[in-house]
C-alpha cells in the first residue's frame, strides 16, 4: 500500500513538473507594448516582459534606445510552457502580430529599434526559425519579409514602468490608437491561440 502511494505520489509530481515547464523565447516586432500584450493573451504563456535585445549598448535606457543609436530593438521576453505551445506556434504567433515586411517600422514607429527581429538560444531554435520563414517566403504570405535572425546575446529588461504599460493604460493616446486595434486585429487572426 505504502508503495502504491509512492508511485501515485511520483506520479502526480512529475504531472505537476510538467505542468510547470518554463522556456523562454525572445521577439521584437514594432513597439513591445504591443507585442507583450498581445503574447500576454496567448494560451500556454506565462507572462511577457518589455526589453532590449540585438545591439551592443550595455543596460540601455528607454530614452537611448528610442533615438536609435544603441542598436537595440524593443524586444519582448515571452514566458511559456512547451507542453501548452511550442516554440514553432510562436513563431505563427508572431507573424500574426506583426507586418514583417516593412523594414524598421511597424505602423506609426519608424526606426531601427522597431526592426522585426527572432531570436535563438540553440542551433534547435535557429533552425526552426529559418525554416519557418523559408516556409513563409514559399507560401508568399507576405509581399517581402525583413525579419532578422539574430543569436541572443543580453537582454535588457526594460524599465517599470514599460511593464504591463497596455493594462495599466487603457487610455493612452497610443494604447487607444494603435496598441487596441493591433491587438483586435491579432485576436481576430489567431482565435485559435487564445487563452480560454
Amino acid at each position: 500500500m505504502f508503495r502504491l502511494f509512492l508511485f501515485v505520489s511520483f506520479l502526480f509530481s512529475a504531472t505537476s513538473f510538467q505542468a510547470q515547464k518554463k522556456s523562454t523565447a525572445y521577439f521584437a516586432g514594432g513597439c513591445f507594448w504591443c507585442l507583450e500584450a498581445i503574447f500576454e493573451t496567448v494560451r500556454g504563456v506565462y507572462y511577457a516582459e518589455s526589453g532590449y535585445a540585438g545591439g551592443k549598448e550595455k543596460n540601455p535606457s528607454y530614452q537611448e534606445v528610442s533615438r536609435g543609436y544603441t542598436g537595440h530593438a524593443e524586444t519582448v521576453k515571452v514566458v511559456y510552457n512547451p507542453n501548452l505551445i511550442s516554440f514553432e506556434d510562436l513563431l505563427r504567433v508572431f507573424f500574426n502580430a506583426h507586418d514583417p515586411s516593412t523594414k524598421n517600422a511597424q505602423g506609426p514607429d519608424v526606426g531601427t529599434q522597431y526592426r522585426s527581429m527572432v531570436f535563438f538560444q540553440n542551433e534547435k531554435e535557429k533552425n526552426t526559425i529559418n525554416a519557418f520563414i523559408s516556409a513563409l517566403h514559399f507560401s508568399k504570405e507576405f509581399s517581402n519579409i525583413t525579419t532578422e535572425v539574430s543569436a541572443l546575446e543580453v537582454f535588457y529588461k526594460a524599465e517599470e514602468y514599460h511593464q504591463d504599460f497596455e493594462k495599466r493604460n487603457p487610455n493612452n493616446p497610443y494604447v487607444r490608437a494603435v496598441s487596441k486595434p493591433r491587438l483586435s486585429k491579432f485576436k481576430k487572426k489567431s482565435k485559435s491561440y487564445l487563452k480560454d
